[in-house]
């Protein structure tokens, strides 16, 4: 078998699809993107197919390797994301052509069904209690949501306690029948990360994520000597190399490698066995489409240390589209009191509706990010 052409798809509501076609008719898909920056890798993903096309699909191990450091230059968001959607494509290929799910290459089974959660607030956390109720008659009961708007590096008190009364109303209306992860997503520096840890610690969050940026990571273990909260980052690290400095600093209690971002299938099996060595847990960063989501699974089902899985289905940055829509096997997707199922088909377990794609490639979505600025009109972290 060898690999014949790459083809990809912008869709909304951000997302890239990429389809990877062989002389024998088996197809892979692979979900190569960055969030604002999907024109980036694109080009990245075809530059590289130099080293895939002609090739054979099966060995993986090879491409993979060939992709990152055949180039000199390596690593970073745009390469790594690029090399992730050609590798779960690869991965996809391999299991469709021998009939199998994935996650029966990488070992089998180590759970039947993967815990999910939600996310609900959106970029200026707001209606948290109503969005967790409604959910919560769904069936789910873990949820994650945003810790602050803007924060300057050092802030008042007013702005501590706007964050914490958020989360105080959360215990306040619902208990302990509601479990949530705080995302600081990287808008809160070193020095109001200490206080804002421990006035949280009260309200028992799951985990608090991207404390400080990935760039600060030598401050992880420095915070998590200060708290009970578990720390968690990893969506901004994008290979095995990024996370030995992390995991050798210490202070995570859990990785949020993205399978998209780090490398795919390939690399972020050897991210969680590194962390699996640390006694940290996994839980996958994903809030992108059913490629990226079934590629997560995987993973997430062949790791003792997998705890949690995002996905997307209502977040508020899918206008346009969400999880499902260009999936004709959605049944396979059902969550059900919060879990996803092992994924019963061959390759990835994804169907994709192709012809909804092409309808949607023809006006590709031009996603970004705000641009958020303090009130001296100095750009903010958003």
């Amino acid at each position: 078998m060898k690999i014949t052409r790459l083809t990809t798809y912008h869709a909304a509501p951000r997302w890239l699809f990429l389809k990877v076609e062989t002389d024998e008719g088996v197809t892979g898909w692979g979900e190569p993107v960055i969030e604002g920056k999907a024109r980036s890798v694109e080009a990245a993903v075809h530059e590289l197919s130099q080293y895939v096309v002609g090739q054979d699909p099966a060995r993986i191990n090879d491409l993979w390797q060939t992709l990152y450091r055949g180039g000199f230059y390596r690593g970073g968001a745009i390469l790594m994301s690029a090399i992730a959607g050609i590798d779960q494509a690869l991965w996809d290929i391999k299991g469709k052509a021998l009939g199998v799910p994935v996650y029966q290459l990488l070992g089998g089974l180590v759970r039947d069904r993967m815990k999910t959660y939600r996310w609900v607030g959106g970029d200026r956390p707001a209606d948290i209690v109503a969005q967790m109720q409604a959910h919560q008659a769904l069936g789910y009961d873990t949820f994650k949501l945003n810790g602050t708007e803007e924060m300057r590096l050092i802030d008042s008190p007013r702005a501590v306690d706007a964050a914490v009364a958020k989360i105080a109303g959360i215990r306040a209306a619902l208990g302990d029948t509601v479990d949530f992860g705080i995302d600081f997503h990287g808008r809160v520096g070193v020095p109001m990360a200490r206080t804002l840890l421990r006035e949280l610690e009260p309200y028992r969050p799951l985990f608090v994520e991207e404390p400080v940026l990935a760039e600060h990571y030598e401050h992880y273990a420095r915070l998590a000597d200060t708290t009970s909260i578990p720390l968690a980052a990893g969506e901004r690290m994008y290979s095995r190399f990024e996370f030995k400095h992390v995991l050798a600093q210490g202070g995570l209690a859990m990785l949020q490698p993205d399978l998209s971002h780090a490398g795919g299938i390939t690399e972020c099996l050897k991210i969680a066995a590194m962390a699996e060595a640390h006694d940290v847990a996994l839980a996958p960063h994903c809030p992108l489409g059913p490629v990226a989501l079934a590629a997560c699974l995987q993973v997430d089902l062949v790791s003792h240390n997998a705890v949690l899985q995002e996905q997307s289905i209502g977040i508020h940055y899918n206008q346009g589209a969400d999880l499902l829509d260009y999936l004709i096997n959605k049944e396979d997707f059902a969550c059900v009191d919060g879990y996803i199922a092992a994924l019963p088909k061959p390759g990835l377990g994804v169907e994709i509706d192709e012809e909804r794609l092409i309808h949607a490639n023809r006006t590709p979505p031009d996603w970004a990010n705000p641009l958020w600025r303090h009130a001296d009109g100095s750009v903010a972290e958003w």
